[in-house]
């Protein structure tokens, strides 16, 4: 019993060490070692992609740039995923037979070969006209395959100067 307690009260005075040893007045947070990425869509009408560590900054890049894309308003541009950390990415272009197109993504993956195989499994799906990949992203968040912009976060410093994240063009 009386081990019990030491054990509970010595990870109690471990786990409340370094709130302890905060300085007041000194800043201390810190950004997440990684990157996720957000994505938002309105059907058929406009797509927005951002990475960046905090899922509400990113999110509200990936709304605004949807917003500013498709020009409908923000419950119309859903945000429909946020992968983190975001491994491999891949933005792939998909139709319908019937007519219906969107954009999927494939994230989370180790290396760039087993993120082609999930695209190729996504790909082979039925009723679809057209599936094919647009754009890739590395581990590191950098567009290595297709067009268009790379949908990084401004920089902490900026961010800390606006509102809210600037949306990237498209």
């Amino acid at each position: 019993m009386f081990r019990s307690v030491l054990f509970l009260a010595a990870t109690a005075g471990l786990l409340a060490a370094p709130v302890l040893a905060q300085e007041e007045g000194v800043d201390s947070f810190v950004l997440p070692a990684f990157n996720g990425i957000a994505v938002a869509q309105a059907a058929e009408a406009g797509l927005g992609v951002c990475f960046g560590p905090l899922l509400a900054d990113a999110t509200q890049c990936a709304v605004s740039q949807c917003m500013q894309q498709s020009g409908l308003g923000e419950e119309d541009c859903a945000t429909n995923l946020w992968c983190y950390p975001h491994g491999w990415v891949a933005d792939i272009f998909m139709q319908h037979s019937q007519g219906a197109h969107w954009h999927k993504f494939v994230c989370d993956q180790q290396d760039r070969a087993s993120l082609e195989a999930v695209v190729k499994l996504e790909c082979a799906k039925d009723d679809l006209a057209a599936c094919q990949i647009v754009r890739i992203w590395d581990n590191d968040g950098q567009q290595v395959f297709g067009e268009g912009a790379d949908p990084q976060l401004p920089a902490p410093e900026d961010l800390e100067q606006s509102n809210s994240p600037t949306p990237v063009p498209q």
